[in-house]
């Protein structure tokens, strides 16, 4: 405790970081203050049941991504997802479109021009959400105090602009605080409903025999999970590189001196695989309701498909974030160009020549951690469930394993990472007392 304290004053006499800590938590306060104003026009007694609704699901996931601005019928409703659909379209672009790729070629210049991209295309996906918010709006009874035609017109430029902000709110955290602003508020989201959680869940349990003693083992298990997660976000696959000749820092270092490693991840798609499996399990659903199909073969599956406990849905949910790992790794991990930077710098693979062969074994490489890393990825994924079959709270269960809990692990040890490396440059002990964080995490986005 002493050393943490110690820690704590040493973060505080370095101004840089000073400074940037207190806007970051500035920022952060502003974006929850802004979930929590409702839309104008909305009569907010009118929201019981678009809360009651957003409470499981994947309306219970966007709401949780929100902060509970989805379920409050917010001016930051839609919260900041609208642009990372933006961003995961851009870079699904950048695959097939070869203008993209050559922006993402030019350094600096280039992710300026993608990222106005991106706020474009931010802007037109909220104009598209946005008509579907504010109908289920009038689908949950929500009560106007003003004509209806009127509120769309206004509840839509709201929206729009509670995107823009929180999206710029996310970008000056980046450029000018600590951490990644995006991840960040989707972190801040996700925790502001883990103490109402906590404590219905220590609530129930105490009501009952020996509920005490269960809860305590509950929180045993949550911890060993996070473990679990971080081993999962920080593990990676350390391949041995060979220079004929390296500089570093004004020396020249040849022959074992200048051998370094190249780290592939075991975890390379991130959270991203749950996001689109779950996205790809909403379908079904979506599309059976709105065609009004939901008797016999068809009401079979909108059952399997709602139910999240159960053993058909959380068998594909599974298998699909399996094969979306896999893509999405392919999409993140360039194994030619790795190999073509690595013979242009005179580097190499000892063993293994250059160019196509470090290619193909880089590939293969990347493929066999991958599937571990994927299996590994779609337990942590249905383990909410398995905590609700096991008599946890619905809301609580949820940090048990899923988007929920990866995003946090990663967004906390990237930040984590930045305020270590701030201590360090100043001479200063790190947080961790055995040395400094083992490797740097990819943030959540």
């Amino acid at each position: 405790m002493k050393r943490f304290i110690e820690t704590l004053k040493n973060i505080w006499k370095i101004e840089e970081l000073r400074e940037k800590l207190l806007l970051t938590l500035g920022l952060l306060l502003v974006y929850r203050l802004g979930s929590n104003v409702v839309l104008p026009g909305i009569d907010p007694a009118s929201l019981t049941a678009l809360q009651s609704q957003s409470e499981s699901g994947i309306l219970g996931i966007l709401n949780a991504f929100t902060g509970g601005a989805f379920a409050n019928a917010s001016i930051m409703a839609l919260g900041i997802m609208p642009y990372i659909s933006a961003s995961i379209v851009i870079q699904l672009l950048g695959m097939a479109v070869p203008s993209i790729q050559k922006m993402q070629r030019e350094g600096e210049s280039g992710r300026r021009q993608i990222n106005q991209i991106t706020r474009l295309l931010t802007i037109v996906i909220t104009f598209a959400q946005g008509p579907g918010y504010i109908a289920n709006l009038f689908q949950q009874g929500v009560q106007l105090t003003m004509p209806q035609g009127t509120f769309w017109i206004l509840a839509m430029i709201v929206l729009t602009t509670g995107t823009i902000f929180a999206m710029w709110l996310g970008e000056r955290i980046t450029d000018k605080g600590i951490g990644n602003g995006i991840s960040l508020l989707i972190m801040v989201g996700i925790i502001a409903s883990l103490p109402q959680s906590f404590l219905q869940e220590f609530a129930s349990k105490i009501d009952r025999g020996g509920g005490l003693v269960l809860f305590i083992v509950e929180i045993a298990l949550l911890l060993i999970v996070i473990l679990l997660s971080v081993a999962l976000v920080q593990a990676v696959r350390r391949v041995p590189v060979q220079y004929a000749k390296r500089t570093t820092a004004g020396r020249t270092f040849t022959g074992t001196m200048a051998r370094q490693y190249i780290p592939l991840k075991v975890n390379a798609a991130g959270v991203m695989p749950i996001i689109f499996a779950q996205a790809i399990m909403f379908i079904p659903i979506t599309v059976l309701s709105y065609a009004g199909l939901q008797s016999g073969n068809a009401n079979w599956l909108v059952s399997m498909f709602s139910n999240i406990q159960g053993f058909w849905y959380n068998l594909v949910f599974a298998v699909l974030i399996i094969l979306f790992t896999y893509f999405y790794t392919a999409i993140q991990v360039n194994t030619n160009q790795m190999a073509e930077d690595l013979k242009r710098n005179g580097g190499f693979i000892p063993g293994i020549k250059p160019g196509k062969q470090t290619a193909e074994f880089l590939d293969t490489v990347l493929s066999r951690i991958t599937l571990p890393g994927s299996i590994f990825l779609a337990i942590l994924a249905i383990l909410p469930a398995f905590a609700m079959i096991a008599g946890v709270n619905t809301q609580f269960a949820y940090f048990y394993g899923g988007t929920s809990l990866l995003i946090m692990v990663g967004v906390t040890l990237d930040t984590l990472q930045q305020i270590e490396s701030y201590l360090l440059n100043r001479h200063y002990d790190g947080l961790m007392k055995s040395g400094r964080l083992k490797g740097r995490t990819v943030s959540a986005f």
